[in-house]
């Protein structure tokens, strides 16, 4: 209960819905109600004469039932005294075709305004998710897998919306239809009214039975088809490496057993929840049958208070009974599953934003002196990942920062734009923490290229002019031909207007690399972290690249990861990590003749 409260909050506001919604569901039924009450009055008119009631004068207009049901039978006795037992029946039809379609009317617009909520909730589901992804640290997506987060935002959603939210109109609408019938019973024969409701509770003991197994599969099925989805993205990102290992038939064994096990679970959950409906019908048959035997067996012997026409109305409301607790039936059993994907949701967006904003953060209008590392510790999982860094970054100058895999280099880097925050000491720009600072400001003074050319399944131009959906063409065209990226985007199809697919995979290595640089070159920030964009090109790629990039670097802050020797060389400072911390510090040529960790790194080319 308590997930599907919180699943139904992302509805809000609620009084959009309420009132409207409630008003319609009780006119739709009152006249539901109606259109079987009047089952007696025409059984009357055709079989029987001297049982209907007589009203012979029009009553004063009050709000009650009473005033509506003297007003029918008002003209009633109207019909019968002037046209006869035809002219009645004729009424009478009339009267139930009215509220027939009166019923439907108002349940159609119940219906309009939950599809209202129904869309509102699940679009703002997927708002909500999207929006934590986007505004998680990256320490969250080392805990995620990718698989999992497309599930919940995919299928975990669609399951939300394909249970949870489809059974608010039958959790709504039908119970209020089953205790309005039940009040409508009691009213014509408390007696068999209260012999029925003994009957009831275990029909829903075997329901809830059902459904309690229902929700436990249901948690395994959602875990069951995030690891399929992971199974197939691993697939998709590493085609090339899984054809290269002949690895086609581990990977295919791999993914059939996760999804035979989920097919397995979910033909296991479909069986039980087909299982809930006729089992509800059956049940209520049932009580009919005992019913029609108890009842019957009372008139016959003269001691029940119904005549024919109200014992036939009687079956007839009974049986309306059915179809509601059927959908009631039928709700509880899809539930459970869209409870499980729902939870998984939640447990998504309950995840803390770690790093955001302060609600007094400063805005930063400018780069002009230095940036500068104090004493800096970033631990990840009780294991210190840098240690003690201690660095100032001159603007303009270009700051190297080498050493094997693990050092620490792309955690350094990463810090600098708050992807992580540190552990202990502070970063500072201009003095300034930059924690205290607005982040959008912060990132706004940099650029990035990675080694990773990371492109989207977009045009040309909007990859270049990314996140500034007003760029001027021949801003974009500049940066392309700085870039060293013009001469071959005017050659594709449709130049600065084509479509360069997923992750730009219709481009080569090199050219996906100048793609990244000519972006940063649009932005023009005044820092630039650069994590080696060069080491995994051919030699004629490198070179392009390389010019882009000393191009790019001219008279800016740069901070490099660097990987191999002609890309730093020329930094104003190389900064040797090691285990994490600062163990050298200098020139090229000042670190070469120390004869440290530096000039094996030259030496075994082991820049990584």
């Amino acid at each position: 209960m308590k997930t599907f409260l919180r699943l139904l909050q992302l509805s809000r506001p609620y009084h959009h819905y309420v009132p409207e919604y409630i008003t319609y569901i009780l006119l739709y039924t009152i006249f539901s109600l109606f259109s079987f009450t009047l089952v007696m009055p025409l059984m009357d008119a055709l079989f029987v004469t001297g049982h209907q009631k007589v009203v012979t004068h029009l009553p004063g207009f009050s709000l009650s039932v009473e005033y509506f049901k003297d007003v029918f039978y008002y003209y009633l006795t109207y019909y019968v005294n002037t046209t006869g037992k035809f002219g009645m029946l004729v009424y009478v039809c009339m009267v139930i075709l009215a509220t027939v379609l009166l019923k439907n009317l108002f349940g159609w617009m119940s219906q309009k305004v939950l599809t209202r909520m129904r869309v509102n909730m699940v679009m703002r589901m997927r708002e909500k998710l999207y929006h934590q992804f986007s505004d998680q640290s990256l320490r969250f997506f080392h805990h995620e897998q990718k698989g999992d987060l497309l599930s919940t935002i995919s299928g975990d959603v669609v399951e939300v919306e394909n249970s949870v939210v489809t059974s608010l109109q039958t959790i709504f609408r039908d119970p209020l239809q089953v205790i309005a019938t039940f009040i409508t019973l009691f009213i014509l024969s408390h007696q068999l009214t209260l012999f029925t409701l003994l009957v009831f509770p275990i029909s829903g003991y075997l329901i809830s039975t059902i459904t309690q197994r229902l929700k436990k599969k249901a948690v395994v099925s959602q875990s069951l088809l995030g690891r399929i989805l992971n199974i197939a993205e691993e697939t998709l990102s590493g085609i090339r490496i899984i054809k290269a290992f002949n690895g086609e038939g581990f990977m295919r064994r791999k993914f059939e057993k996760e999804n035979s096990g989920f097919a397995h679970t979910v033909k296991s959950i479909q069986n039980q929840r087909e299982l809930a409906s006729p089992l509800s019908e059956t049940m209520g048959v049932l009580v009919i049958i005992i019913i029609m035997i108890y009842a019957g067996n009372l008139i016959l012997m003269g001691r029940s208070e119904l005549n024919a026409s109200a014992f036939i109305a009687y079956i007839a409301l009974y049986f309306q009974i059915i179809a509601p607790a059927k959908n009631i039936a039928n709700a509880f059993a899809i539930m459970p599953r869209g409870l499980a994907a729902g939870e998984r949701v939640l447990r998504i967006l309950d995840v803390p934003v770690t790093i955001q904003d302060k609600p007094d953060a400063k805005a930063l209008p400018a780069f002009e002196k230095e940036i500068t590392y104090q004493d800096v510790v970033f631990r990840y999982e009780q294991q210190d990942v840098l240690k003690n860094i201690n660095l100032t970054i001159q603007k303009g100058k270009m700051v190297a920062l080498v050493g094997k895999s693990g050092a620490g280099k792309s955690t350094m880097a990463d810090l600098l734009p708050r992807f992580y925050d540190v552990t202990s000491g502070r970063i500072t720009i201009d003095g300034q923490d930059i924690r205290d600072l607005r982040m959008y400001d912060v990132r706004a003074l940099m650029g990035m290229v990675s080694q990773e050319a990371i492109l989207f399944n977009d045009t040309v131009f909007n990859n270049i002019a990314f996140g500034q959906p007003n760029a001027d063409k021949e801003a974009v065209i500049q940066a392309a031909k700085i870039a060293n990226a013009h001469e071959f985007i005017v050659q594709l199809e449709n130049g600065y207007d084509t479509s360069i697919g997923d992750r730009g995979m219709k481009l080569s290595g090199g050219q996906r690399q100048r793609l990244t640089i000519a972006r940063a070159i649009f932005k023009n920030p005044p820092i630039l972290i650069l994590d080696e964009a060069t080491s995994a090109l051919d030699t004629e790629s490198e070179k392009l690249v390389q010019d882009a990039l000393d191009k790019l670097m001219e008279n800016r802050t740069t901070v490099v990861i660097a990987h191999r020797l002609s890309t730093i060389q020329h930094a104003h400072e190389i900064v040797v990590l090691d285990k994490g911390e600062i163990k050298e510090r200098g020139t090229h040529d000042e670190l070469i003749a120390l004869k440290g960790i530096y000039k094996r790194l030259v030496e075994m080319q082991e820049f990584k």
